[in-house]
C-alpha cells in the first residue's frame, strides 16, 4: 500500500510533467487572449474556467483607435462616388 508521502511525491512529479507540457501551450493561449479572444477551459466537455482579455486595457485601445480614425477623417477629403466606383478595379489584371 502506498504511503501518503509516496502518493504526494508521484502527484508532484505528475504536476511537473504536466507543467512542462502546458507551459508552451499556455503561452500560445495567452497570446490569443491578448488578441482579444476568450479561452474556455473545459473538463469532460463542461466549462470550468474562462481566460478573458483585460477589459480596461482593450477599451482604451479601442477608444484611441476611434480617435485616430476621426482625426484621419478630418484630414482627408471626401471622395466623390464616381471616383470610388472608378478606383475599385484599379490594379486588377483582367
Amino acid at each position: 500500500m502506498a504511503t501518503f508521502r509516496s502518493r504526494q511525491a508521484r502527484r508532484q512529479q505528475w504536476l511537473r510533467s504536466v507543467s512542462a507540457c502546458t507551459k508552451a501551450k499556455w503561452a500560445e493561449l495567452l497570446d490569443e487572449v491578448e488578441r482579444g479572444r476568450t479561452i474556455r477551459i473545459t473538463r469532460h466537455g463542461k466549462t470550468i474556467a474562462r481566460v478573458v482579455p483585460e477589459a480596461d486595457g482593450r477599451a482604451a485601445e479601442v477608444a484611441e483607435a476611434i480617435e485616430r480614425l476621426k482625426a484621419l477623417r478630418e484630414k482627408t477629403r471626401k471622395a466623390p462616388l464616381a471616383e470610388i466606383l472608378a478606383s475599385r478595379h484599379e490594379g486588377h489584371k483582367y
